[in-house]
Parts: structure tokens; sequence; C-alpha cells
């Protein structure tokens, strides 16, 4: 399935889903050319957000992505509240759903690292290019560590700057 970003993140702005962008597409947003082919966010676990997120995706049919198929899986405010972290195909593409991130914290703790963007015709909050480079150090898989080379020389361009 083709990752529609461009109409998944408009649709949780204009929801009030409380959110920061973190991965492959923050990285494109600062100037990283390497393709991504998820979307992944740090949400708010406030229940008002819980109900947000609720209403946003539980109409794109999500599924626990690599599960095997017929297993039961129903994303609702028991499920996200009971659970954490949620790697998810929708209709809409992939979604890691993350209530908290290694190197980076929960979405309080990541607040003050993050900087409001504009794209896709809405205003949402991106995780900073030196914490973007944290994370992706943190996580420590082969794809991330590769991005490293390509986003510290971004962060060490626009530091010229």
């Amino acid at each position: 399935m083709n990752l529609r970003f461009d109409e998944l993140l408009p649709l949780l702005v204009r929801e009030g889903v409380e959110f920061i962008l973190i991965g492959g597409v923050a990285g494109n947003l600062h100037g990283a050319a390497r393709l991504t082919y998820d979307v992944d966010l740090v949400y708010n676990r406030g229940r008002a957000n819980l109900e947000r997120l609720v209403r946003v995706l539980a109409p794109m049919n999500p599924y626990l992505r690599g599960a095997p198929a017929g297993l039961p899986f129903h994303l609702d405010l028991p499920t996200l509240r009971n659970g954490l972290n949620f790697t998810l195909a929708t209709r809409m593409g992939d979604l890691d759903l993350l209530g908290e991130v290694l190197g980076g914290g929960t979405y309080l703790e990541l607040l003050p690292h993050s900087m409001e963007v504009e794209a896709f015709g809405v205003t949402f909050r991106c995780v900073d290019l030196p914490t973007l480079i944290r994370l992706k150090r943190a996580a420590g898989r082969p794809k991330d560590l590769e991005s490293l080379a390509e986003l510290e020389a971004l962060l060490e361009e626009r530091d010229r700057v």
C-alpha cells in the first residue's frame, strides 16, 4: 500500500490529535532525500487525545502490521490505554504509533525538542533535527544508522548558515 502521509497528517491535525512527527518523514521535512515507507508518530497519552486517535484511525481499519491474518485486534480506547507502541497497517499506509520512543521518551518529554512545521496544508509538531539524530542513533537499526550520515550533514550545513 502506498503511504499517504500527505492525507493522514492533515486528518490528524484537523481532528486535534496531539503528536510529534519523528522518523523518515521528519527527516524529509528537514531536507533528507531518503525514502520512507511509514509514518512514525509519538502521541500524547492523555485520555482526550486517545479518544481523538480512535475517532480518526478506527475508520482506516488499522491492523497490527506483521500479525497473522485473523488475529483479533480492535483499535479502541482500552487498547490504546493498555498498550504503548503500535505498528499498524491502515488503508492510508503503515503507521507507527509510539507512546514512548527509545532515546527520546514520551510526547511530553519530546515536546521541548520539537518545532512547529507547516506542510501538507497544516501545521503540526516535528522533532528537531538534533533530536531526530539522537533517536535514530538510539534505535540502532541498520536503516536508522544508514540515515545518520545524511542527517548529520544536514545539521552541519544548517549550523554553518
